[in-house]
């Protein structure tokens, strides 16, 4: 196995990619392929391409982890992990269905908080308090539409999915999973 240098980094990202659209056998647009590979907050690209974007909070609730939500974060099954669906939208658009896994025991008081009261996107949190963190992207890949992500939509096409962890301190703050259609994000 080859090393990767400091050259290389990307290269993992890169493949990925490079793997759905073959397997998928389409090629995918840049603003599709930076939103799948951005190691940044998809809020910010988001707000560049369409202006300040909004979230709406689709459900949120607390609950125990389960051995599968637990693996995803990296704690014990039964610890408190918050869950939420959330989609960002522009005029009612929907632009990014997202589902997450947030450990609360990871997390301030003050994050906790504008977690659960108000319809903030992660990234806009994250900024507003000066996290340093970085993202780590696990999969990349085209599902078919979930009944919810149809009518969410009003769409039967394929959707462009990708999920990842939000690392601070070496352990896992946050699960994320996004999903938009795959004809979407092709001409921006």
């Amino acid at each position: 196995m080859t090393k990767l240098t400091d050259n290389d980094v990307n290269v993992r990202l890169i493949e990925k990619i490079n793997q759905v659209e073959e397997k998928y056998d389409k090629n995918f647009s840049n603003t599709q392929k930076i939103l799948m590979t951005t190691d940044g907050s998809i809020t910010a690209i988001l707000d560049v391409l369409y202006g300040k974007i909004a979230l709406k909070t689709l459900e949120q609730h607390f609950e125990e982890a389960t051995e599968e939500s637990a693996s995803l974060v990296n704690v014990d099954v039964g610890d408190e992990v918050n869950y939420r669906e959330i989609i960002m939208h522009k005029d009612d658009q929907p632009l990014i269905y997202a589902v997450s896994y947030i450990p609360l025991k990871r997390l301030t008081k003050e994050i906790r908080d504008d977690l659960v009261r108000a319809d903030i996107p992660i990234g806009r949190i994250l900024k507003k308090y000066n996290v340093e963190s970085r993202r780590e992207i696990n999969i990349i890949q085209v599902e078919k539409a979930t009944d919810k992500l149809k009518e969410l939509y009003d769409t039967e096409e394929d959707f462009l999915t990708r999920d990842y962890t939000i690392i601070m301190n070496g352990e896992i703050l946050m699960w994320i999973k996004e999903f938009f259609p795959v004809n979407y994000f092709t001409e921006v």
